[in-house]
């Protein structure tokens, strides 16, 4: 009768026991604890993931880089070209414009001062962009890098000078024998004084390059 009784109470226990019990605490597997569904090891992927974007940010970061130098290096020689072409249509223009009477360029000092800005901002930049050209088809500067970029600077910033000093001597009255009359004379000193000023615009810009790798510029 005893024995009867020890076995129902074994049975009752058994019967009340919760039946998560028998579960183990951790996964066989992995090792996770299954209180978090395995959230630790997705966890650790997702931060191996965002490692992977962080280097894919450096690499970015470093090729725009790249291309930000090559675009400084290639912008002089690109630019003086530019103000070197613009220069010689103004010169062109200037020293055609010779129709006989009133109609001639030398009667007028203005346009004799914009003729010679114009010839000396053609030779300038005609000779910084067959340097640069040089530079960059041998690897080597004609002119030793610090004095090369000095000279950049100054050199940019004087002729850009010149050329606006040239335009405001010729706009004023080129504005007033255009209101008087307009023909070839007229029309030909107004296009000479757009191309003078498209060729201070390229070399403003050639300056303001120049004086950024000047700044850049280590001398230790």
């Amino acid at each position: 009768m005893a024995m009867v009784t020890a076995d129902a109470a074994a049975a009752t226990a058994a019967m009340e026991k919760p039946p998560d019990a028998e579960k183990p605490d951790y996964a066989p597997y992995n090792g996770n604890s299954t209180a978090d569904g395995g959230g630790g090891a997705r966890t650790r992927g997702g931060g191996g993931g965002g490692g992977g974007g962080g280097g894919g940010g450096v690499v970015d970061l470093v090729v725009a880089r790249w291309r930000r130098e090559d675009m400084l290096d290639k912008s002089p020689l690109a630019l003086h070209a530019a103000a070197a072409a613009f220069a010689f249509v103004a010169l062109v223009l200037v020293a055609s414009n010779q129709h006989g009477d009133w109609m001639q360029f030398d009667r007028y000092q203005e346009y004799k001062y914009l003729l010679a800005i114009a010839a000396l901002a053609f030779l300038y930049s005609l000779a910084q962009a067959a340097r640069h050209a040089l530079r960059m088809r041998g690897g080597v500067d004609p002119v030793a890098t610090p004095s090369g970029r000095l000279l950049d600077f100054v050199g940019d910033q004087a002729v850009a000078y010149l050329l606006m000093s040239a335009l405001s001597a010729a706009v004023p009255i080129t504005n007033r024998m255009r209101s008087a009359v307009v023909n070839n004379f007229t029309d030909a000193t107004a296009a000479a004084i757009s191309m003078a000023f498209f060729a201070f615009v390229a070399l403003a810009l050639s300056a303001v390059v120049s004086g950024y790798k000047l700044s850049k510029q280590t001398y230790m």
